[in-house]
């Protein structure tokens, strides 16, 4: 059985986050989260398979423009939450949900939210049977329609 484990990214490091994702498709999006790792706001975990090869990642966002997501110092944003697709279905997803949100209680938070796209039924009900059950806003965006969750920490 193979052995996973999550650690901080490094920023140097950043690049190898393509190992999960394809940054190319989105380039705005690589620029903004790399400039919020350099700025503090965003804090990224990676979860690292065999040979150190980058499987999974996600990331807490103290301070975003939208205060469905977050709130100063009462709630924190989860963003950007996904497992290489040949990983996906062995826990790694679960593993990942559940150290970022432990991360967030330790830094004093009381809530966590997310938002999901609408035809990701099989992280929605990650995040349902993890404790994300208030529903904040349904919509669609640019990158399609989504759903904001919610889960209260304390």
């Amino acid at each position: 059985m193979a052995l996973y484990h999550i650690k901080k990214l490094n920023l140097e490091e950043y690049y190898k986050c393509n190992n999960i994702w394809d940054m190319g498709k989105q380039p705005k999006m690589v620029k903004m989260f790399y400039d919020e790792l350099v700025t503090g706001n965003r804090i990224t975990f990676i979860c690292l398979g065999d040979n150190e090869e980058f499987i999974g990642e996600g990331s807490l966002v103290f301070r975003n423009d939208d205060p469905d997501y977050t709130i100063p110092d009462k709630r924190i944003y989860l963003s950007r939450m996904i497992v290489k697709e040949e990983y996906r279905n062995r826990g790694i997803g679960s593993s990942i949900l559940d150290f970022l949100i432990d991360y967030a209680e330790q830094l004093g938070y009381e809530e966590i939210a997310l938002g999901v796209d609408t035809g990701n039924l099989n992280a929605r009900y990650l995040y349902e049977k993890k404790g994300f059950t208030t529903v904040l806003f349904i919509g669609e965006d640019e990158y399609g329609e989504y759903t904001k969750l919610l889960k209260k920490l304390r």
